[in-house]
């Protein structure tokens, strides 16, 4: 497990940018992490890293957003999702192995992650602006 600690929205986006250039493409991502705590300005930054130029937000009412960059990526957002049968009218099983899956509120569908998720769990530092990002499964 990696441990890195940012101190600004700013520095939560570049963390994401330079997880981005370790993906090859077929990555699930599971962030777990309450309200306000950088989800969504993470997955802007990892955006950035793989090359899609779209405006990153978060997908609550849509579950899921679609980027293009240099592999497709799909953002979920699973906080209103509660039952299997939620579950998959995301969609969210066709999606697999077809680019980069980001879900917010992953502890919303932990028995369905694959066993192979990249897994970020993040909190809340020293101040407001601090976030620590306990990242399982990838080195950089």
């Amino acid at each position: 497990m990696k441990r890195v600690i940012t101190h600004s929205a700013e520095e939560t986006e570049r963390l994401g940018e330079a997880l981005a250039k370790q993906l090859t493409g077929t990555e699930v991502l599971a962030l777990f992490g309450g309200l306000g705590m950088g989800k969504t300005a993470f997955t802007r930054g990892l955006c950035r890293g793989l090359d899609a130029p779209d405006a990153v937000s978060s997908p609550t009412f849509a579950l899921v957003n679609e980027y293009r960059g240099r592999v497709p990526i799909y953002h979920f957002d699973m906080y209103r999702v509660t039952t299997w049968e939620d579950l998959y009218s995301t969609g969210f099983f066709d999606y697999l192995d077809h680019g980069v899956l980001v879900i917010e509120w992953s502890e919303n569908i932990e028995g369905a992650l694959p066993e192979n998720a990249l897994r970020i769990t993040i909190s809340r530092g020293e101040n407001d602006n601090s976030r620590i990002f306990d990242i399982e499964g990838v080195e950089f």
